[in-house]
């Protein structure tokens, strides 16, 4: 597997995919194989990737750790699925509102139609705004629809349930616990060389290191840390959560779900022809997670090139982060989906 990994990354570093990235492989046994590759840019001079490199891992957020928190609260019987957002949010009024449920908000269908980077040069109040009032575009639970605005709410129904910000309650329920001691919403506490930079930003109009990428978690940053996108974390610390999943929610002797959770997390929720999605996750995905992946593989992608996958029927899981919109973004996912499908291939394959 080893030998695999080394070639295919090494591969993708020539044909500029990215700079550098770290890959980590966690079997339920505890076992573990992590690497590191290349540099933090394609500078000869830039520093060498470090296995406990720090990456904005982007929309693994959205599971890691928001759709993860509010399952917590499903656990202990604080949020049901068919809640109402309006009980939690009642700020939010499109013709819809009153149909909104929380099981929309984690399996995403929602059909907000913008996108929420157009948005990115209103003040904080502005943006909520527009989340609030977007009218949707089908009915909620018809239609797939990825977007930021959906795991914003979610983030702040968990917020107000549990009266803390994301960011505490990252750190508390699951960082702390599980010895994810690299993992924050706030990478300015670490040493800026310490964490790979993810794009030379014309919007900004500097290279954006330790601060978030996405555009909209940035416009809300001095505001709040968003369900979407902010968090930076490193392999090692992504397999512990993964090694947790693996090992039917707990680690350390820690319990941080029930078995009954976790499988509602690897099974399909959604009743929408040719989509397949668990609750807060990710759910049989070829398309980055290989064609080894069965039914029950679960995982979520970063657009900064970031991917965590687990299959507990397999007893493995796997993460790979890297810089991929280093210097300039590319048009679409095509060349990093390859990555991480193959890597996958090779994880999941071999026993």
């Amino acid at each position: 597997m080893k030998n695999l990994i080394e070639k295919r990354i090494n591969r993708a570093i020539v044909e500029k995919v990215f700079p550098g990235c770290v890959a980590g492989v966690v079997k339920r046994d505890g076992s573990r194989l992590i690497m590191a590759f290349g540099r933090h840019t394609y500078d000869p001079a830039s520093p060498p990737m470090q296995a406990e490199a720090i990456f904005d891992v982007a929309s693994i957020t959205k599971a890691i750790p928001t759709s993860s928190l509010a399952l917590t609260l499903l656990d202990a019987g604080k949020l049901k699925l068919d809640d109402k957002l309006i009980t939690f949010v009642p700020e939010f009024r499109n013709s819809f509102r009153k149909s909104v449920r929380i099981r929309h908000l984690l399996t995403h269908t929602l059909d907000f139609g913008f996108r929420l980077s157009a948005y990115k040069d209103k003040k904080p109040e502005e943006l909520l705004e527009a989340i609030f009032t977007a009218e949707f575009k089908a009915k909620p639970g018809t239609t797939f629809y990825y977007a930021n605005a959906t795991s914003i709410l979610l983030g702040l129904v968990v917020e107000r349930i549990y009266g803390k910000d994301l960011a505490t309650l990252g750190r508390e329920i699951f960082f702390g616990p599980m010895d994810m001691s690299r993992t924050t919403f706030y990478p300015e506490t670490f040493a800026r060389e310490e964490i790979a930079p993810t794009e030379i930003d014309p919007w900004r109009g500097r290279m954006i290191q330790a601060e978030v990428h996405d555009e909209s978690a940035f416009a809300l940053r001095s505001k709040m840390a968003t369900g979407s996108a902010g968090l930076f974390s490193t392999v090692p610390d992504i397999l512990n959560f993964i090694e947790m999943l693996l090992h039917d929610g707990t680690f350390g002797g820690r319990r941080f779900f029930s078995v009954e959770t976790l499988d509602v997390m690897q099974t399909n929720q959604v009743d929408i022809p040719g989509v397949k999605t668990g609750l807060g996750w990710e759910l049989d995905q070829p398309r980055y997670m290989g064609r080894h992946c069965s039914p029950y593989t679960i995982g979520k992608t970063g657009f900064t090139g970031c991917v965590c996958i687990c299959d507990r029927v397999k007893r493995k899981g796997m993460a790979l982060l890297s810089n991929y919109t280093f210097p300039t973004r590319k048009n679409d996912v095509t060349m990093i989906n390859s990555v991480r499908s193959d890597i996958a291939d090779i994880v999941f394959s071999v026993e």
